[in-house]
């Protein structure tokens, strides 16, 4: 047995009602391709009603502030597309889309983009909902379900769900890089992928600093798969998605993309090329690689920002189950890897809080977004943007959602480096 043999997956055996569910989503998928609602008209390859569209015209002050705002940071960013949406209160401000998804195809704001770690926030919320139903304890350790992890006896789900376990990050580790950089269609397993953490020494002892790690939530994706006995797709749309009406928020095992598809494109590998399809499965856990679109997004961004699936005590342990403090310079571990965690900047449970927003800020392969809530103001604010061959590095979604924030909210920067 090798050291990462307990994240193999065993066969499912399907039921006659998951069998009727799949046919259901068959039909459903079929439908989109061809169904099209005379007052909802999809554009070719679209998905029959559309209900994620442009704020109609005429717009009202704020949202044309908003919207100038947006045009202006992506003509600095050189950006090839923006799509935005600011809600306040679960009310409409503005909804929409600027420059293109590709050559000739004018971007739409139903077009599907990659999420990445949304998924976090969505499996934090899930199992913070299983403590509050005392269905299992944040502090227990995690044997029972991964009895194989070294020191599994001392990590708990606490510790999986908030970085605080001290494992690598395979995703900054010099040899993935190499490996994944050459080979970007490549389908990678967790066990491949947990093999480079677990050749490394923790950076600390299990719960006494802080670390970003994707390790943490392919590891705590298996424990709550054997805690719970489903799948975590089925899981998170029980506990999460569904409840919060997220129906073009979905998982994706292949490197496919809904449509309609926003198209993405990156310099990552040294000259600028489309991206959009390259696999996305070494981002986290087969059954938590998301894909949505922008008006879900904002909808995630309020749902989770606010704690409406979560009790008055779990949605303070979201906000801070126990990171702040954590991390800064140590004898085995650099002030660049654990970082310190303060009250205005600081990891929750699968969210990030700055400030008083609550957000998650995803970033890969030519993609790049963010959902950000105020819950002072009950403002939520969410973006995504793709490149051109000259937009500068880093996360270009923040900087938008920076420039909408001080407009909206100047007493609560959203300075998230």
């Amino acid at each position: 047995m090798t050291r990462t043999s307990f994240l193999r997956r065993r066969p499912r055996v399907r039921t006659g009602t998951h069998r009727a569910l799949l046919c259901a989503a068959l039909l459903a998928v079929t439908a989109q391709t061809t169904a099209v609602a005379p007052a909802f008209a999809a554009g070719p390859g679209g998905h029959g009603r559309r209900d994620c569209v442009r704020t109609e015209r005429p717009l009202d002050g704020q949202a044309r502030r908003v919207l100038d705002i947006t045009r202006k940071a992506k003509k600095d960013l050189r950006l090839n597309a923006v799509e935005l949406r600011v809600t306040v209160d679960g009310r409409e401000v503005v909804t929409d889309a600027l420059g293109e998804s590709m050559t000739g195809v004018r971007a739409e704001p139903d077009m599907h983009f990659r999420a990445g770690s949304v998924a976090f926030a969505h499996i934090g919320t899930a199992l913070l909902q299983l403590v509050q139903e005392r269905k299992v304890g944040l502090d227990d350790t995690v044997e029972r379900w991964l009895p194989d992890l070294p020191r599994a006896d001392e990590i708990t789900l606490r510790m999986l769900a908030s970085n605080t376990s001290g494992l690598h990050d395979y995703v900054t580790d010099p040899a993935f890089l190499a490996e994944l950089g050459p080979h970007p269609f490549r389908a990678w397993t967790p066990q491949e992928l947990l093999a480079y953490p677990l050749r490394h020494s923790f950076w600390y002892d299990p719960g006494t600093s802080w670390s970003y790690s994707h390790a943490n939530y392919l590891l705590l994706v298996a424990a709550l798969e054997k805690i719970t006995g489903v799948p975590i797709e089925e899981f998170v749309k029980e506990r999460v998605t569904g409840p919060l009406g997220l129906r073009d928020t979905r998982n994706n095992f292949t490197p496919d993309i809904p449509r309609p598809v926003l198209h993405a494109f990156t310099s990552d590998r040294g000259f600028y090329e489309e991206s959009t399809f390259w696999n996305p499965s070494w981002t986290t856990a087969p059954g938590a690689v998301i894909t949505t679109h922008i008006c879900d997004l904002a909808r995630s961004a309020e749902g989770i920002g606010s704690g409406e699936l979560l009790s008055h005590r779990a949605y303070r342990t979201l906000l801070n189950p126990g990171t702040v403090g954590l991390g800064g310079q140590s004898p085995t571990c650099p002030a660049s890897i654990c970082l310190k965690q303060t009250p205005a900047k600081h990891f929750g449970l699968g969210v990030i809080v700055v400030n008083g927003w609550v957000l998650q800020n995803p970033s890969f392969s030519g993609y790049a977004a963010i959902q950000a809530y105020l819950p002072s103001k009950r403002l939520a604010i969410a973006v995504s943007t793709t490149k051109t061959a000259t937009t500068p590095d880093g996360n270009t979604a923040e900087v938008v959602a920076q420039r909408i924030a001080a407009e909206l909210a100047p007493g609560a920067p959203l300075s998230i480096t």
